[in-house]
């Protein structure tokens, strides 16, 4: 496990008046949306007062829509952000915690790999006092070997390059008080790695290990080169790191190039040999070209996330919203109880 954010909770909260807000980005879940329901509205009927389950339809190809808008008609406490097109689950996730509106938010997948079982074991820890309760997979034997590997060396390398420490075998299925989301919502930048910004803000956090089952239905759309892209991501967004070490690079190999001729002029002025040069020369002509391609990538990634800063461009657009119209009150959801309030 990475760095350990647990602390001891201030004073204890009571969850009753309280609404729970779930998050669940949805990009073609048709197979498996009605299952989720079935399994998560009982646990938050027994666990809070109110609650509302915000669904953000991420570009969905499939019949994720019409599915969500069926269930929003049986339960007026789902609501439903219908997007333009696909713009990501990053983008999902900030549309869901900028329409959040309860006391406690929990971002969770649909596929029912997040077991909506510990949500309630969220809440009693949440009212312990803990304004952040992190999922913490107990178990990856059910992941590759390659898959085990490059997640704890993607953890080691972020938690040794940036000045924040993100736990290890933890994703996006968490709970989270208010003034924790209204934090993140302060938080402006375009390119977004969630969980590395869920570290960033801090707050009183405690882990909750749970075992992380198989998918119920339907393929994931996260492939290997889509999870490497965003471990690189993660770790442009929250460390200087990469790019700085290209200046010891750069020093370490002038240093080198000046060894190796102060060599060849001492070898020359002392043993008379000819220097021809010519496979030494073409290592360092094929190196040095190698190193500086990969510099100028690295500076590339740099440039491109100020590229995208700078263009101001939305971080998603909605086309349609679903539930949040007056008449969708139903007297248990976390509008309602606002405006009571």
């Amino acid at each position: 496990m990475g760095a350990n954010l647990e602390v001891t909770p201030a004073t204890r909260r009571d969850r009753r008046g309280k609404c729970l807000s779930v998050i669940a980005p949805s990009y073609n879940e048709a197979a498996v949306l009605d299952l989720f329901f079935e399994q998560l509205e009982p646990v938050l009927d027994a666990c809070v007062t109110a609650y509302e389950i915000i669904c953000i339809n991420d570009g969905s190809r499939d019949a994720t829509l019409p599915i969500l808008l069926a269930h929003r008609r049986r339960n007026p406490r789902i609501k439903v952000i219908d997007f333009s097109r696909n713009f990501g689950k990053e983008a999902a996730l900030t549309a869901g915690l900028d329409a959040a509106e309860g006391d406690m938010i929990v971002p969770m997948d649909v596929d029912l790999q997040d077991p909506p079982s510990v949500i309630s074991e969220f809440v009693d820890r949440w009212e312990d006092g803990y304004d952040v309760v992190y999922g913490l997979r107990a178990d990856r034997s059910r992941d590759t070997l390659f898959k085990r590997l490059t997640s704890r060396l993607f953890y080691s390398l972020f938690n040794s390059l940036s000045t924040v420490d993100m736990p290890s075998d933890v994703g996006d299925f968490r709970l989270m008080d208010r003034e924790v989301v209204l934090a993140l919502r302060q938080l402006p930048e375009r390119s977004r790695f969630m969980k590395g910004l869920f570290a960033w803000v801090g707050f009183r956090q405690v882990a909750v290990p749970y075992a992380r089952p198989e998918r119920a239905a339907g393929k994931t759309s996260w492939r290997y080169l889509k999870l490497w892209n965003f471990a690189l991501d993660g770790v442009t967004a929250f460390s200087g790191a990469p790019i700085r070490v290209w200046s010891y690079v750069g020093g370490g190999t002038a240093a080198a190039a000046f060894l190796w001729a102060l060599v060849i002029v001492l070898r020359t002025l002392m043993f008379g040999r000819d220097q021809a040069g010519y496979p030494s020369l073409a290592v360092f002509i094929l190196g040095g070209f190698g190193l500086q391609m990969l510099a100028i990538g690295t500076l590339g990634e740099y440039v491109s996330r100020i590229y995208q800063e700078v263009k101001q461009r939305p971080l998603y657009l909605i086309r349609s919203r679903f539930g949040w119209e007056q008449d969708a009150d139903t007297g248990q959801n976390c509008s309602s109880m606002k405006r009571a309030s």
